[in-house]
Order: structure tokens, then sequence, then C-alpha cells
């Protein structure tokens, strides 16, 4: 009997916040029964959904990267964004890989951060169906190109590679600031390579395995998706999984009864002649009993749930045989219904009722057909019937150990593989520091060529400052050599007019005193021969006169000088 499903990687989360599927259906199948007397099951339950890991599991991968975060500190600088440089969500589904690449490489990390956010926000799925709509659109968009294979995506921006495997995936823990995988994985990841599920990280086909189911589903991983509706979780140790005896695989408990995998079928153990419940395995077709796995489940499990899981895992029974035509089966479908409403109404708590449902299995074991052929004392059997049993306990001694030895196996080449995946992750984490190493000093480079240039302009601006300066001092200067040269001048001038004036005045002065002397020799002439008063008269004016002028030509020259200007 294959045993409880348990966590694919150790200290892996163990709930988590529901997210986009992969197959997303706007219209979800009806709810089918499993026989005519079998009650409906849902048809998704909470265990049937993609889930992501919660805070807690981010915050202690976010812990493994803080000492590099601050080692590193990043020198943010905000800047505006252009309308003609900025790109959408639909741009990057639809665009080539180069051409957003290059686009993306001159855009600043806070508008990248708002494109993966806006993302974030559409797979969340607040706004209802119009953010259906708009994920459906994009992921037709990414899912109907031809040109996004491992070869272009090795060419893509980080954050694009990032948008592009959310979309394809319907994943929003692939844009989570905390989750940080290679490229390669992601890559891997979006050409359906690796698991979706980072908690498992498996190359696909997952243990090489070969099934019909593993080789034409795309993503599709065995150890840890449902082989009906290829989703995962974090849910372990419950009867909300079954496993296959067989192939091991994994399918959810509400997908098995939805679509009639659990049914009567003839025993496991005892052979053709009895009837009871068996899973059908979809994968391989093959059938594996339920009652001796539910046993194992409880056994192990059960006393460490609380009542809360204790009465899910009791529903979970019920919802399984309650199709069931066999005794056991029956009374096992009964005896969990009343431990149910035992525990709703409190008559009893988880542990008496934990150890009541152990009991019960301890009966059923009793009750089984094996136990009442043992039971049969002293009978003779014929030589041939007990060759006949012997080579069946032979037969199921070797089968039992030919599932070990595959599960063996299976868990070496699950190491080898997980040897090898860290192997590779180690070395892109290498490749991945000695890039943001090259970084780093090509932004210390750039830095350090801003200051100088910074230094520089500043050693500029405060010479043409001081040439500034002089230049004013200088213009001053000559505005007062300009202002004392225009006195000058004008004294010159002034200077120059009354000489000029002067010279005019003496000239006339010479004239009239020639012209004088001419008169007074006339009249001396005159006076000779016998003068008149009034020509004495006269020359006495003349004389005062000619006296007289100068002094008042000078000072009207003075006063009246019509380009004389206070200074």
């Amino acid at each position: 009997m294959l045993p409880p499903r348990q966590q694919s990687r150790a200290g892996g989360p163990q709930t988590s916040l529901s997210l986009v599927p992969l197959d997303t259906r706007l219209s979800p199948e009806e709810p089918r029964s499993n026989s005519d007397n079998l009650r409906e099951s849902p048809t998704e339950s909470a265990s049937s959904r993609e889930t992501w890991p919660t805070a807690d599991a981010i915050a202690s991968k976010k812990i493994e990267n803080g000492k590099a975060e601050i080692d590193c500190p990043e020198q943010s600088v905000i800047r505006r964004v252009s309308s003609a440089d900025k790109i959408s969500l639909q741009d990057i589904a639809r665009e080539r890989v180069d051409v957003i690449c290059e686009k993306m490489h001159h855009l600043p990390e806070e508008f990248l951060e708002e494109l993966k956010n806006g993302l974030r926000v559409i797979l969340e799925g607040g706004n209802g169906s119009q953010h259906r709509e708009e994920f459906f659109i994009l992921q037709k968009l990414v899912q109907s190109r031809s040109d996004l294979t491992a070869k272009t995506l090795i060419r893509a921006h980080r954050v694009q590679l990032e948008i592009l495997v959310a979309i394809n995936t319907g994943i929003q823990g692939f844009l989570h600031p905390s989750i940080s995988l290679s490229q390669t994985s992601l890559i891997e990841i979006f050409v359906y390579k690796r698991c979706r599920n980072i908690a498992c990280q498996s190359q696909l086909p997952a243990d090489d395995c070969t099934c019909e189911t593993c080789t034409n589903s795309n993503g599709f991983c065995n150890l840890c998706m449902c082989v009906v509706c290829s989703k995962f979780d974090f849910e372990v140790n419950t009867c909300r999984w079954i496993g296959c005896d067989l192939c091991s695989h994994w399918t959810h408990t509400d997908c098995a009864i939805r679509e009639q995998l659990i049914c009567m079928g003839p025993s496991v153990k005892s052979g053709a002649g009895a009837s009871e419940m068996v899973f059908r395995c979809q994968a391989c077709n093959r059938t594996s009993e339920l009652l001796g796995w539910v046993k194992d489940v409880f056994q192990h499990c059960a006393p460490s749930w609380d009542g809360e899981a204790l009465m899910r895992e009791l529903d979970f029974v019920s919802r399984i045989f309650h199709g069931s035509k066999d005794q056991r089966g029956r009374k096992l479908f009964w005896k969990c219904d009343d431990l149910k409403e035992k525990l709703k109404t409190g008559k009893v708590d988880a542990k008496a009722a934990c150890r009541a449902i152990l009991m019960v299995f301890q009966e059923l074991e009793m009750d089984s057909p094996k136990s009442l052929e043992n039971s049969e004392g002293g009978r003779l059997i014929a030589p041939q019937e007990a060759c006949n049993r012997i080579a069946e306990v032979v037969q199921e001694a070797i089968r039992k150990m030919e599932i070990v030895a595959d599960e063996k196996m299976r868990m070496f080449k699950k190491a080898r593989l997980a040897l090898e995946a860290c192997d590779r992750e180690l070395a892109d984490k290498a490749r991945e520091a000695a890039e943001l190493k090259m970084d780093r000093q090509k932004k210390k480079v750039q830095i350090e060529e801003l200051e100088r240039i910074v230094r520089l302009k500043t050693a500029e601006s405060d010479m043409f400052q001081l040439k500034a300066n002089e230049a004013k001092r200088e213009a001053e200067k000559l505005q007062r050599i300009a202002l004392a040269k225009s006195d000058k001048s004008e004294e010159e001038y002034t200077s120059n007019y009354l000489k000029q004036k002067l010279s005019e005045a003496e000239a006339e002065k010479q004239y009239l005193y020639e012209k004088i002397k001419l008169q007074e020799s006339s009249r001396v002439s005159q006076s000779s021969s016998g003068g008149d008063p009034s020509s004495m008269l006269m020359y006495s004016k003349i004389h005062d006169l000619l006296y007289s002028v100068p002094p008042k030509a000078d000072s009207q020259s003075n006063e009246c000088h019509p380009f004389r200007t206070n200074p």
C-alpha cells in the first residue's frame, strides 16, 4: 500500500494562497455521482486548487538573499517615463522578445515593478469577470505565439521573462519580489521542461515516467500534481490525496469521486468473487484498494490532528465509502458519520474520536476475508489448494518487493535529479553573482564619471562667474573713464569757445580802436579848423562804449553758451 502523501521537499510550506490554475475554466463541470446512491462531490475542493507559499515561507527565502541585498545597495534614481517609451502587458504578450527587451533596458525599475503589480492584481481576480477576461486574453496571446522558444527567451529581460511565465502558468508567485528563480529555470518552466511548482522544481517528465499522462500533458508532474486536474497544493498526511499502489501517481479525492474513479470492484487482495471499494488510477488504469490505505493514513497521521482536521478527514472517508456495498465499507461509513455527529455536538473530543476510529479499523481487519480463512481451524486442504495459496503468498511477497524496489529506485533518481538541479542552480547563482558584480563595477565607474563631470562643470561655473565679475568691474571702470572724459571734453570745448569769443571781441575792439583813432585824427584835423560840440559828445560815447564792451561779452558768452550742460 502506498504511504500517505508526504511533503515533496523538506521544510516546504504547508498552506498557501490560492492562485489561478494553468488550465483555467470559466464554467466547471457539474458534479457527477459515484453511483446511484453515492453522495455528490464538490466540483473543485480546497485541495484542488494550485496554491503558493505563505508569507512565512517567503520570508525564509528572503532571509537567504538579505545579506547580498545589504552588501550591494542599489542607488535608485527616479525619472519620468514618456508615453512613447511606456509598454503594457499586452505589448509584452504580443511584441517580439528582442523589441520588448530593448525597451525594458531603458525603463526605470519603478515602472517595471508597476507592470508586475498590475499583473498580480489581474491574477488575484479581485475585479471578478473583468480580470478573468483580461487574463484569458493575455494567456491566449502568449500561448498562440510560436516564436517563444528556449532560444529566443534566453535573450529576454528578467522582468519580461517573469511576466511571460506568470501569464503562461497563471501563477502570481513568479512575480513576487522575494521569489527569485534562475533564468534557465524560468525558461524550462515556460517550455514545460520543469515543474511549475517551485516547491517541487522537478525535471519533466518526473522520474522519467513514460505513461500517457506524463508524456502528453504539458507541464504535468506526477510527484506533486493531480492526474485529473493537473493542479498541485501542499496538503500532506491527509485523505484528500489518493495514491496509486502501482504507478505512484496522485489524484485529489474530490477529483476521483467526481470522475467516478472510486467505485465497487474486485478485491485486490482476495481476488475474484469478493468486491470492495477500489480506486482506479486514470494514469495506469489499474486499481488499488482503499480501506487499507485509509487505515494507514489514520494510523500514521490521526494522532497529530486537531478536532477540525479530524472532522475534515472523517468527511472525506464518508464520501469515499458512501457508495460502498460491502459490509466493511458500509460499517466504516456509518461509524464516520456517527463520529462526525458526536464531534459536532461535543459528545466526544478529538482524542476519543481518534481512538474510536482506530478501533473500528482493527475490527474491520478482523472481519477481513483472510482473517475468516485463517479462523477455519483444523480443516485439511488439498495439496493443489495449498500450492495455490503458497504461490499467492509468494507472488504477493514478490509484488511488494518489486514495489519497494521501484520506490527505492524512484527515490534514488529523485535524489540524483535534485543533486543535478542543485548543481545547475549553484552554477546559475554563480553566474548571476558574476553578472551582479560586473553591473556593480559598471555602475561604480558610471558614478565616478558623473562625479567627475559634476566637478568639471562646477569648476567651469566658478571660472565663468569670476570672468563675469571681472567684466563687470571693467565695465564700471570704463564707465567712470567715459564720464571723466566727457566732463574734460566739455570743459575744453567751453574754454575754446570762450577763447574764440575773446579773440573776436579783441578783433572787434581793435577794429573800433582803429576806427576811433581814425575819427580822432579827423576830429583833430577838424578841431584845428574849428570843431563842433556835438562831435565831441559822440566821441565821448564811442570811447565809453569801446572800453565797456569786452567784459559784457565775456559774461554773456558764459551765461548763454548753448552747449553748456551741468555735469
